[in-house]
């Protein structure tokens, strides 16, 4: 029986694979638990929607995240930032990815998760800094931060 896998099955298939099963085991388990449901004309057609629906989905995010990347790339994209400095040259207060979210939003007007910000540990000197963001899995880019002393 040829079946359109729901969800990934161990050893089976991936979801939206359509497979070769046995009819027993399609009845009995993987349509019974709703992995899988019976390759119809009509299923198989709609599977092939969703999948060139999903792929332009995609296609229009990575557009979006190299357009972000073209933005935050440009020599006048950066963001300023100004501290209270200790004696030790060290900011009182650390930038952390949630302060450059909130800035770039604030300076730019431009979004980007928090998540994306690949920050080893906040930020605590002072200066010309890059940080790196992964902005989508194929793109990449780097935030240029200015850090004074107030």
């Amino acid at each position: 029986m040829k079946v359109i896998f729901l969800a990934d099955v161990k050893g089976k298939g991936k979801k939206g694979e359509i497979k070769e099963v046995p009819t027993g085991y399609a009845q009995n388990f993987l349509i019974k638990k709703n992995f899988a449901k019976e390759a119809t004309n009509q299923s198989i057609g709609e599977l092939k929607g969703k999948q060139k629906s999903e792929e332009k989905a995609q296609a229009e995010i990575l557009a979006e995240a190299k357009a972000l990347k073209v933005e935050l790339e440009k020599e006048s994209t950066v963001v300023q930032f100004s501290e209270k400095v200790g004696p030790d040259g060290r900011t009182f207060g650390s930038i952390t990815a949630k302060k450059i979210v909130e800035e770039l939003a604030k300076q730019y007007g431009l979004k980007v998760n928090k998540r994306a910000i690949a920050l080893d540990h906040p930020i605590r000197a002072i200066g010309m800094i890059e940080v790196p963001v992964k902005l989508h899995k194929e793109v990449s880019a780097d935030i240029k931060l200015n850090i004074k002393e107030m």
